[in-house]
């Protein structure tokens, strides 16, 4: 494969919108094919990505936090337990393998999951191009067939520079962004949790005191978040606003986590639409608004601790809810109402975090007018085959593969790394037996372009 090119005679085989977990697994089953294949095939392949390195949830990499999935659910084991790309081979390069192995975990560390991610990009940096951020995506007609997609990107180093690159194929995988209350306004004072890490560090060397901290939410963030401010605030009242009566513990049992398993994402694929919902609704808990175990005994310890000790600093506001939030130059005021009694209690806060969640970028944010021509149900959902392509305008010959978003087709872990390795396994099988499909129907050859 190649690395990143401009110019007319540069025809990417597939182009990447995004370069997180997702494409990143992509990128790497591409650069496997390429290096494995006996017979080179020249693929063309390219990633744009906005931010200017690798970054994965990094205003949430607190220091003890573990991840929810196994190790072996890395970038490549699903899909092949040979590649030399996995976590293991991470451990073994960093020298840590043997250290590893005796914690007797299959849960690593966030930010040491997140540094095996950095250590994967770097090894396919040559088909990435970062602060490149995307700003349209165009059809090109030939023939009456729309043949190709034009990609315009950001000059990195000279944003107000813009350059196109043309390709037959692109895959969408530009992650979650930050969901918010309707009518939330951001502040220095009111964040969402994904700037928790950046936003707490730049409080803590202003000086500023805080007094009352006041989280929203219910789900594993929002109970790091108020466990991550305890600790880091220690004069201060942390405040859990959620409507449960109490966080709802993670179902990660083995029956429950097989939902996650490859073949259950082929069984939801060819279900009834009723039944995808059931599927949907019956397996929330295990991954919606739902807190590990060990965080929730750990917050209830603390909370008792200073019950016996007479200063009770971590309070939680269960059913209830935010009513109004009103900034101040000095607070911000918020005022949360109890649903039992609908007893209203008005706090001054120096902060607010929003916990609330994440949601798929709309297909029209990435694509634009090519998001005219993708097919959707009598629901104006996306119609997304098997192997993760938009179904699409009869003219349109060139391709789009979403990684996200598919939730409504593919289940729960369309948003999640627990099937990433598979995905992106079939994604890659896909594009290669279009391109064969596609150069034995032209009668080209590689070296045509």
């Amino acid at each position: 494969m190649t690395t990143l090119q401009t110019g007319p005679d540069s025809i990417y085989d597939v182009l990447g919108i995004g370069f997180g977990p997702s494409n990143l697994a992509l990128a790497i089953a591409l650069h496997e094919h390429s290096v494995n294949s006996v017979a080179p095939d020249g693929l063309r392949v390219g990633f744009l990505e906005r931010q200017p390195r690798f970054g994965w949830h990094r205003g949430m990499l607190i220091d003890d936090a573990t991840m929810q999935v196994s190790f072996l659910k890395d970038l490549v084991t699903m899909r092949d337990p040979t590649s030399d790309f996995s976590f293991l081979c991470y451990l073994r390069d960093r020298g840590r393998l043997v250290d590893f192995l005796n914690l007797k975990t299959l849960f690593p560390l966030r930010i040491e999951f997140h540094d095996y991610f950095e250590w994967a990009a770097a090894r396919v940096a040559h088909l990435v191009e970062y602060s490149a951020e995307v700003v349209s995506v165009r059809p090109v007609t030939r023939d009456g067939e729309i043949r190709y997609f034009d990609v315009t990107s950001r000059v990195p180093g000279d944003p107000e520079r813009l350059t196109v690159r043309r390709a037959r194929n692109i895959c969408v995988a530009t992650g979650l962004e930050p969901h918010l209350p309707p009518g939330a306004a951001l502040s220095e004072r009111v964040w969402h949790n994904s700037e928790l890490l950046p936003r707490v560090d730049q409080v803590r060397r202003s000086g500023q005191p805080v007094r009352r901290a006041v989280v929203l939410g219910a789900g594993q963030s929002a109970a790091e978040a108020v466990d991550y401010l305890h600790r880091n605030f220690p004069e201060a009242e942390i405040c859990s606003v959620f409507a449960k009566y109490g966080y709802t513990p993670a179902d990660d049992s083995p029956f429950a986590n097989k939902i996650f398993d490859p073949e259950a994402v082929d069984l939801y694929y060819g279900a009834p639409r009723e039944v995808k919902r059931s599927l949907f609704d019956y397996h929330r808990s295990t991954n919606y608004s739902v807190v590990d175990m060990d965080l929730i005994e750990a917050l209830s310890r603390s909370m008792y601790q200073e019950k016996v000790q007479g200063g009770e600093r971590l309070r939680m506001m269960n059913v209830s809810r935010l009513r109004e939030v009103e900034a101040g130059p000095d607070d911000v005021r918020v005022t949360v109402e109890f649903l039992p009694t609908g007893e209203r209690e008005v706090l001054s806060c120096d902060l607010l975090v929003y916990s609330t969640g994440y949601q798929p970028q709309g297909v029209g944010d990435s694509l634009g007018e090519v998001g005219k021509l993708c097919l959707r149900d009598d629901e104006d959902a996306l119609k997304v085959g098997r192997d993760h392509r938009v179904a699409t305008a009869p003219n349109v010959t060139a391709d789009i593969y979403l990684q996200g978003g598919t939730e409504h087709t593919h289940g729960l872990t369309s948003t999640l790394l627990s099937t990433t390795a598979v995905r992106a396994g079939e994604i890659c099988a896909s594009l290669l037996a279009r391109r064969a499909t596609g150069l034995t129907r032209t009668g080209l050859t590689t070296a045509d372009g």
